[in-house]
């Protein structure tokens, strides 16, 4: 579906880096069956295809290529019909748990769909796939298959068993764990891509020890800075008149895409320089490859947005959340995508890059700093 039809040598690639890592699988286990990171995995495969990592930005997909969008699993075989957690709805408990079950399986459900349409929107893919690596003894197994949004008007055998409950819409089956608020889906692993075969090394430490003492190494370091900003104000309350509802503000008229993105003091305490000074323009690459000459700008520097004050609105509002003119955006609709803040990664001086972050990424990234600060 969309490994073999990649070039060979990428493949190739692909191959040996899993090989490569299998191998040293005793750095961390004594098990016959090959350790593999997930972190380790999504890095390898954005490498070995060239294909843009997304696995940092809490949204449907960890990579795309081309117009497809890629989910990436690895997880052991077990009898071959393993459940893997596909997405997480803790936030949105208070919604769906007072419902009657097969109200709360269709609202879930729902939630996922959304969480798939807004990706699609976000990165411009056209398809999805599940691209899993799947430990065995001695082996790596790689399977794929399509990553489908839930048929809501299919939905049935639904059963409620101790923690959880299962139900399936005729083309996958999914077990909804409740105290952990996580769904998951059923990934049938008995048919493979392909098989790759992993000698792990006995003594792997000596090895590397070995091989980096006759061996010379240039370092090659880029220095990156990563900030989380939210995507609403004070008391998780996205403000009518300011931030993404900027454009509805009193006073000058306004476009309907004039939106910004706010920036809290704290971001300017710990990071004094992260930004260019006031009103100058840097290059801000969005999810979809796309570029928006931005600055930062308002009293304080408090807002970051496009050049053109409605080129992120524009990206934000119309092609990703899909608003109406007029429509003011709530902390609500945030919230049923799973997301309320954005992650900016900075590369160099005038290179930026943006993502959606998960639900209370913010909150985390500022308690962390505060922490770290005391």
């Amino acid at each position: 579906m969309f490994t073999k039809l990649q070039p060979k040598e990428n493949i190739q690639k692909y191959i040996d880096g899993l090989q490569l890592i299998g191998s040293l699988s005793r750095l961390s286990s004594e098990s016959s069956i090959p350790y593999l990171y997930y972190r380790i995995a999504e890095r390898l495969f954005c490498s070995s295809f060239k294909a843009k990592d997304f696995s940092r930005s809490d949204i449907s997909i960890d990579a795309k290529k081309d117009n497809i969008g890629i989910g990436l699993k690895t997880f052991l075989a077990g009898n071959n019909k393993s459940f893997q957690k596909i997405a997480e709805f803790n936030k949105e408990q208070s919604n769906y748990n007072p419902l009657k079950l097969k109200d709360k399986i269709i609202q879930i459900s729902e939630l996922r769909n959304k969480r798939i349409e807004f990706t699609k929107r976000a990165t411009e893919i056209e398809n999805s796939i599940y691209h899993c690596v799947v430990r065995e003894q001695n082996k790596f197994k790689i399977i794929e298959e399509k990553l489908d949004s839930i048929n809501i008007d299919r939905i049935k055998n639904i059963k409620e068993n101790s923690g959880s409950i299962k139900f399936d819409d005729g083309i996958n089956e999914y077990s909804f764990l409740i105290s952990k608020s996580t769904l998951t889906k059923k990934f049938q692993t008995s048919s493979y891509l392909f098989e790759i075969e992993i000698d792990i090394l006995e003594d792997p430490l000596r090895d590397l020890h070995n091989f980096f003492k006759t061996k010379l190494f240039e370092k090659s370091l880029i220095k990156t800075e990563t900030i989380y900003l939210p995507l609403y104000g004070r008391d998780k309350h996205v403000f009518e008149k300011s931030g993404l509802n900027q454009w509805n503000a009193d006073g000058r008229k306004r476009d309907p895409n004039e939106v910004y993105i706010p920036i809290p003091i704290k971001i300017h305490k710990y990071f004094p320089n992260f930004f260019p000074p006031r009103d100058q323009q840097f290059n801000l690459k969005l999810p979809n490859d796309k570029n928006l000459l931005s600055k930062v700008c308002q009293d304080g520097s408090k807002a970051l947005m496009s050049y053109s004050n409605r080129d992120l609105g524009q990206w934000i509002l119309r092609d990703v959340l899909k608003l109406e003119e007029g429509k003011i955006l709530t902390y609500k609709m945030l919230e049923e995508l799973g997301i309320d803040s954005v992650r900016i990664d900075k590369y160099g001086n005038n290179d930026y890059e943006i993502n959606f972050a998960k639900s209370g990424s913010y909150e985390e990234f500022i308690t962390d700093l505060e922490n770290n600060n005391t």
